[in-house]
């Protein structure tokens, strides 16, 4: 269509163009199985369903809202819209001057993807009830002439791809099939054949031919729903056929690479744990096409589908904590300012129901009772109240908000080593806290498209944590943007500037490193990490130890040659735009004006009001500071907002110095613990006892629970527990007269391994097949063979003592 075509001429000939194209009424708008009597009309109207959403009331709130709003903005697009060359809308100009794949091109390419996601809006609106423009004749013919143009100009079988893969391959054949399927009945056989055409052509065979580069995982799904969708549009069972059955890698537990690990591990791009970002697409994507195809003649039937749906308990809930997903697992979406932890779970929580649909009835209860849990735990933003949120999403939710026949799930009492993607959950009642890692396996954090340039330490041992009633809002509001991205909660860190997107775009650097992860009984834990820093000579030892009501914190043997200071941050709590909550230093309370700081020579414990209790055993110097810190989401997103943001932050930190050798730090976390409680616990010295804080080892024992806990950085002994190799070690003993006895090799170094617990040991109860040997007796010797196959997984023995 030449650049001179006129607005005002496409809408006065719009009516006329719908009617002759069979356009109905808003009170007799047909579902498209109505209209066909074949599969791929009830494949049709299935998707259809899979859109839009069912069972809701579009007259009552919040539906009536959502649907007028989503007309409105229908309507606006409509008005804008401007066919002319190079572009469907002046502001979406795909028309690239210089066509390649380097970054100036993803910001055309993108321009298609959206222009098709804009067509999309039209037509939920065209297809909805109560939008004011359902079933209109103007609308649909925009819609239909807005396909045609978009498939002559740039969306077809002739051009080359430029920009951004995804744009061509998932963005664009997408959103355009969901289009054809809501507007089938207006689309002629010769209309519906160039739509097809175009997406074989970016999306053909070949693009699921083999299980490898941008087809893996998440991708590789949202492949075959572009590929599945355009078989149901252009009635091809080959397609359909093709798109199912590629979807068969997805399912199998990887161990290396892309996908869900056996340990409930998720990870894309090869080394970035992604279960908030790529996850909840996955999940969504294949709860979709699950639900498409259930009943169906290419019915989903390959066995191994059933571990996929395992992995929303074993890799999804243990990151969900009262309705928000946990920003260690969202990569690069950190930096994105339309999602925080919470409103990233919303969507998610209703691909979960999704799924439940083809789950197992014991499976769909359970998950139907944990979203329940989530929703009503929510305080924060809850997500039945998230307008942003689909319809086809919000509407399932708030069904089962309401359902009284289901019992909400309380949060579990668990403690989780992701071993595969170095991470870890740990669930206490009335709080929860999440491990952050790097290893030479999984990176320091990830950079590209222009997102998430100041994560850089995320993975240097950030420990994260929120309360049942406080603390929900620690990530929610503008942290990523304003919050000191070297003094990050738990971190050890050179503060050495780095440039934006240290490492470069998509370079995911990873430190040389392979001791990282731990050994628990599924309630405590030993966890430590062999941290490097970033572009950086620092180096140290750190350790976390969970317990019933606290986290131990342990570092030693840190040192750096670069002359930069290095700090470990105790916590940096954020305070929104006016908290100042009170800080008690040994019983005496701290100024609480902004730009106030702090120097502490031996302090034995802190307490910040509302937040948590910080134990310093045997004393500790550290400093703190109240501060407001302005920043923007451009800052570390080039997608994000200018607009400047203000945010008060009150962090506790240690200084060790410009060229440390060999310092270290202890301090024990204890999430919502009163002044009073963590004044008693800095008091009381037999509940807690150090074993060791060195390069060597770094052990606790806590008497009152039984628990003794060692991480061995190389072989040696350490109060009872003596190791041949480096390996982390948990021994709980438990009042009736037994133990477990957990042991771990993190580094997957170790090709033999013994493990001795001087104590007496009468027999074992049960043990793990990597154990070769059990002796016991006056002591108990563990012999374990080659574990560097084991991928860091805890070995559990069950013992009764002597």
């Amino acid at each position: 269509m030449p650049s001179s075509w006129s607005r005002r001429r496409f809408l006065q000939g719009s009516t006329a163009t719908a009617l002759a194209l069979g356009a109905v009424s808003t009170a007799s708008f047909p579902s498209a199985a109505a209209s066909e009597d074949d599969e791929f009309a009830a494949l049709r109207a299935k998707w259809r369903d899979l859109i839009l959403g069912t069972d809701f009331d579009p007259a009552s709130e919040p539906f009536r809202t959502q649907l007028a709003t989503l007309g409105s903005t229908a309507a606006g697009h409509l008005a804008a819209m401007a066919p002319a060359t190079g572009s469907l809308w002046p502001d979406l100009v795909w028309a690239d001057p210089e066509p390649d794949t380097d970054a100036e091109s993803y910001a055309y390419s993108s321009k298609i993807s959206g222009s098709y996601s804009r067509l999309s809006t039209l037509a939920q609106a065209y297809a909805q009830p109560g939008t004011g423009l359902t079933g209109d004749p103007a609308l649909l013919n925009g819609i239909v002439t807005g396909l045609d143009h978009i498939n002559s100009q740039v969306y077809n079988e002739n051009t080359t791809r430029y920009g951004n893969w995804w744009d061509w391959q998932i963005g664009a054949p997408q959103n355009l099939m969901d289009v054809c399927v809501l507007v089938y009945d207006a689309l002629t056989e010769t209309q519906i054949a160039g739509h097809c055409t175009a997406v074989d052509a970016f999306v053909p065979d070949s693009a699921v031919g083999a299980y490898t580069g941008t087809s893996t995982g998440a991708n590789r799904v949202d492949l075959c729903r572009a590929m599945m969708v355009r078989g149901v549009v252009g009635r091809s069972p080959a397609k359909i056929t093709l798109a199912r059955d590629a979807l068969s890698p997805v399912f199998p537990y990887v161990t290396t690479g892309d996908g869900f690990y056996a340990d409930g591990s998720y990870i894309q791009h090869t080394s970035i744990p992604y279960i908030a970002g790529y996850g909840t697409v996955l999940n969504d994507g294949l709860g979709r096409l699950f639900a498409l195809l259930r009943g169906s003649s290419w019915e989903v039937t390959d066995p191994n589908s059933a571990l996929f749906l395992d992995t929303i308990e074993k890799a999804v809930a243990p990151f969900l904590y009262n309705g928000l997903i946990m920003d260690n697992v969202a990569g690069r979406g950190i930096s994105r300012s339309a999602a925080d932890d919470h409103t990233r779970a919303h969507g998610l929580l209703g691909s979960i129901l999704l799924l439940g649909q083809g789950a197992s009835p014991g499976q769909e209860a359970r998950w139907r009772a944990l979203v329940k849990g989530w929703l009503e735990r929510d305080r924060h933003e809850p997500a039945t109240s998230n307008l942003n949120l689909s319809i086809v999403r919000l509407a399932p939710l708030r069904a089962l908000l309401a359902d009284t026949s289901v019992e909400a799930a309380p949060e579990p009492v668990e403690h989780r080593i992701f071993a595969s993607m170095d991470r870890v959950t740990h669930r206490r009642p009335g709080w929860a806290a999440s491990l952050s890692m790097a290893s030479q396996r999984i990176a320091h954090y990830e950079y590209g498209n222009g997102e998430n340039a100041r994560g850089f330490h995320t993975g240097a041992g950030w420990l994260s944590w929120w309360g049942d009633d406080f603390g929900e809002t620690q990530y929610s509001d503008a942290f990523w943007p304003t919050v000191d991205p070297y003094r990050l909660p738990g971190i050890t860190a050179s503060r050495k500037p780095l440039a934006d997107g240290e490492g470069g775009n998509w370079g995911n650097p990873k430190p040389n490193a392979a001791w990282v992860g731990g050994a628990t009984d599924g309630e405590y834990a030993a966890v430590g990490q062999h941290l490097k820093g970033l572009s950086s000579t620092m180096s140290a030892r750190k350790s976390w130890f969970f317990l019933d009501d606290s986290v131990v914190c342990l570092g030693a043997g840190i040192s750096a040659a670069d002359g930069y200071a290095i700090e470990t941050t105790v916590d940096n709590r954020a305070l929104g735009t006016s908290g100042s909550p009170a800080l008690t230093v040994d019983g005496e309370t701290q100024p609480n004006t902004q730009g106030w700081t702090g120097k502490f020579g031996n302090a034995s414990w802190a307490h910040i009001e509302g937040h948590a209790g910080y134990v310093f055993p045997g004393g500790a110097a550290f400093n703190a500071v109240r501060e407001e810190r302005t920043g923007a989401w451009r800052d570390i997103n080039t997608g994000g907002s200018t607009t400047p943001l203000t945010r008060r932050y009150l962090t506790l930190w240690t200084d060790h110095g410009f060229l440390p050798t060999n310092a270290g730090y202890a301090y024990v976390l204890m999430p919502g613990a009163s002044a009073r409680a963590t004044a008693h616990r800095a008091q009381d010295a037999g509940r807690l006892r150090i074993l060791a804080n060195t390069a060597r080892q770094q052990g606790i024992q806590s008497p009152h629970l039984g628990v003794t806990a060692v991480n061995f950085w190389e072989p040696g002994s350490l109060g009872l527990l003596t190791a041949s190799a480096p390996a982390a070690v948990l021994v709980r003993e438990h009042r009736d007269g037994t133990a477990t006895v957990c042991v771990a090799d993190p580094a997957r170094e170790a090709t033999a391994l013994d493990v001795v617990w001087h104590r007496p040991v009468r027999e074992v109860l049960s043990q793990s097949p990597a154990v070769t040997a059990a002796r016991t007796g006056h002591g108990l010797k563990l012999t374990f063979g080659d574990l560097t196959g084991a991928a860091g997984a805890t070995h559990t023995l069950r013992v009764r003592l002597g």
